[in-house]
């Protein structure tokens, strides 16, 4: 399978991790601390966070990432939450 992110998903990637920064930063959270909960290494988050790296993550991190987060991963990937409309 490749690593190549299709330019139609792009975008998609780059708000995910968007969404993933504001709400780690809403919950007063550190890269460091966000990553050690979400089992994965502050780099690869930071790589996920950053808007000028694409970087594709599997399923299971964003399941942990959102764990970790409180919220469901269903919630991040529609982005409801920079706004601040958590029901």
């Amino acid at each position: 399978m490749s690593k190549e992110v299709e330019f139609c998903n792009r975008d998609r990637f780059i708000e995910l991790g968007l969404t993933i920064a504001s709400l780690r930063k809403m919950r007063g959270m550190s890269q460091e601390q966000l990553a050690e909960k979400a089992k994965i290494s502050r780099s690869h988050l930071s790589s996920i966070e950053a808007p000028n790296i694409v970087r594709p993550f599997s399923i299971e991190v964003l399941y942990n990432i959102a764990d970790a987060l409180g919220v469901r991963a269903g919630d991040l990937l529609n982005s409801t939450f920079p706004s601040g409309n958590k029901s």
